[in-house]
C-alpha cells in the first residue's frame, strides 16, 4: 500500500467508527422507543385507563381508526383525542381476584 492510501485509511476509519456508534447509542434505541410507543398506542381497547400528553386522565369509551373518545370524572365528559396523544395506558384487568386483604 502507498503512504496516501494508509494516510486514507487513518483519517477515515476513525470517522466510520463513530458513525457506527452513533447509531448503536443513539439512532437505534430511538427507533425502539418508538416502536414500543406505537405498539402502547395500537392497543388501546374500549375500558383502558390512559392519561393524555395534556394530562387528562380518563377511561377509553369508544376507538375509531386514528381517534379514540375518552370519559372523564364523574360526570362522565366525553372528549375525542387522535392516538398520538396517548402517553400512557392502563390495562383494564378482569382477571384480578376481589381485594383479598378483606378479612374473613
Amino acid at each position: 500500500m502507498s503512504a496516501e492510501t494508509t494516510s486514507m485509511l487513518v483519517t477515515f476509519v476513525p470517522l466510520i467508527g463513530m458513525v457506527v456508534l452513533l447509531y448503536f447509542f443513539m439512532i437505534r434505541p430511538q427507533k425502539k422507543k418508538e416502536k414500543q410507543a406505537a405498539d402502547m398506542r395500537n392497543s388501546i381497547e374500549v375500558g383502558d385507563g390512559i392519561t393524555t400528553i395534556g394530562g387528562i386522565v380518563g377511561c377509553v369509551a369508544s376507538i375509531k381508526e386514528d381517534t379514540f373518545v375518552l370519559e372523564t370524572g364523574s360526570d362522565r365528559v366525553k372528549m375525542r383525542f387522535k392516538r398520538w396523544a396517548i402517553q400512557d395506558v392502563e390495562k383494564l384487568s378482569l382477571d384480578t381476584p376481589a381485594d383479598s386483604s378483606v378479612s374473613k
